[in-house]
């Protein structure tokens, strides 16, 4: 079985469903020798009543502590970041109704291992006994592993289970979906780890930690128990009980390790989403902040280069084009310094961007005509219009009565038609009253007014 979400497993023993090598169903693995068994292995909770945090799932009257106390199992679905607390609840929920529990790692099983956990629940069925069957990172299974489950889910042969950190509205398909509670777990706040942390102590008799040791540890856990209880450990070791833990034991234990950001799934998008949108908000203070976060966790400075252009693009557009080349120049900047001196472009980028004024005209008119043209029919080219290079397309009226603008009054050829015949003038593009914008919105207004003209001579 995957470790991703252990912590607060029950113990092996407790167990009504032994569980092969890889979460297989088959024999149930030796237990550890003693004195090799993690710490966040040995504080995972054997009651509900131990599990720190999720008190919106776990409190009077909410949806598990129900299931718990009236043995009316769901078939569910934990989505939740690592280290929350997924599988231990799902180990709980299954011992709370006698129920023999099967693991699946979504990792290492496949269709094979689906129909032994199938027959194992079949057997236990004839024997009187309830199934549930837990299926951990249940993303990484395909679409025809996922659709095994359901014949077997809609009998009721099995109670299903599944634990995910990525989104089961993209990760999970809508049948097996559709068959299962959404139950949103999430990351520990500073109090549950706290309590954690003095649980750990507790259970070590490790040195104390100084207050801004023990915030910065919370920190780096950033609501993960389990990245905080092997921190712990991995820092009771070097201390060896001399006087307190301090932030140099701290750095000098953890290093590089410090730096807390995960690098792939909802965090990742969710955090240049709050950058993009903290620019299109005009709010430089947040837009660097998260800016430091990503820099800071460890994302890649030309991924964020990137999104940034998009930005100016999007958000910022023709009322101030300035800040498309900024976000080029700083792009271009950071390839030439690299990381820490090349971040400081970005940042200069990211601030002009946030308080420059902003426009999504184009981008908005950019989605239209691509929406127009999709629906529309495929209107040929006026001849006026078309290339005439040679003279059987001359004869045949390619280019004939196209008006060359800059022979024109003020260079503009006044009620001329660029559109497909029969096309009727649609406006994509509406300037908004920001920036530049504005007197690009009075410019088009003037030549707008020099086409009626042309078009109703008095």
């Amino acid at each position: 079985m995957s470790n991703q979400d252990s912590l607060f497993e029950a113990d092996p023993a407790d167990s009504t469903g032994p569980t092969g090598p890889g979460g297989a169903p088959g024999a149930a693995e030796p237990p550890a020798p003693a004195g090799t068994v993690p710490l966040a292995e040995r504080l995972r909770p054997r009651t509900l009543d131990e599990v720190i945090g999720q008190a919106h799932l776990l409190g009077p009257g909410k949806p598990l502590r129900v299931a718990f106390e009236t043995g009316r199992l769901h078939s569910m679905i934990l989505w939740g970041p690592p280290g929350v607390g997924k599988t231990t609840l799902a180990r709980l929920v299954a011992g709370a109704v006698s129920s023999r529990f099967i693991v699946l790692s979504a990792v290492l099983a496949g269709v094979k291992d689906i129909r032994e956990a199938v027959e194992q629940a079949r057997a236990s069925r004839r024997a009187g006994q309830g199934t549930v069957v837990f299926v951990d990172e249940v993303h990484r299974f395909n679409k025809g592993q996922q659709d095994a489950f359901l014949p077997h889910v809609e009998s009721g042969l099995f109670t299903f289970i599944g634990a995910t950190t990525e989104n089961p509205s993209f990760e999970v398909n809508s049948a097996l979906l559709s068959r299962a509670t959404v139950h949103v777990l999430k990351p520990l706040d500073a109090d549950d780890l706290a309590r954690l942390v003095d649980r750990a102590r507790q259970s070590v008799q490790a040195p104390a930690l100084t207050d801004a040791a023990r915030d910065r540890l919370i920190g780096y856990a950033d609501g993960d128990a389990r990245r905080l209880l092997n921190a712990y450990e991995t820092l009771a070791e070097l201390a060896d009980g001399a006087g307190p833990i301090d932030e140099a034991v701290l750095e000098q234990a953890l290093g590089e390790m410090l730096r807390r950001y995960d690098k792939g799934g909802d965090q990742f998008y969710d955090s240049i989403s709050a950058l993009h949108k903290s620019v299109r908000g005009s709010d430089p203070d947040a837009a660097l902040y998260w800016l430091a976060r990503m820099v800071d966790g460890g994302v890649d400075p030309r991924y964020i280069a990137r999104r940034v252009i998009r930005m100016a693009a999007e958000d910022i557009g023709l009322a101030d084009p300035r800040g498309q080349q900024l976000a080029l120049q700083a792009a271009e900047v950071y390839e030439r310094l690299g990381s820490p001196e090349g971040e400081l472009a970005l940042a200069q980028a990211v601030v002009y961007l946030a308080v420059a004024p902003k426009s999504n005209a184009v981008y908005t008119a950019w989605k239209a005509a691509c929406a127009f043209v999709r629906e529309d029919g495929t209107r040929p080219v006026p001849m006026h219009l078309r290339n005439a290079p040679t003279a059987l397309m001359k004869q045949h009226g390619h280019g004939q009565g196209y008006r060359y603008a800059h022979d024109e009054s003020g260079g503009y050829a006044a009620g001329e038609r660029y559109l497909p015949d029969g096309m009727p003038a649609t406006p994509f593009y509406k300037p908004v009253p920001r920036g530049l914008e504005v007197r690009i919105g009075e410019r088009l207004s003037e030549l707008r007014a020099l086409d009626e003209q042309a078009s109703n001579p008095r």
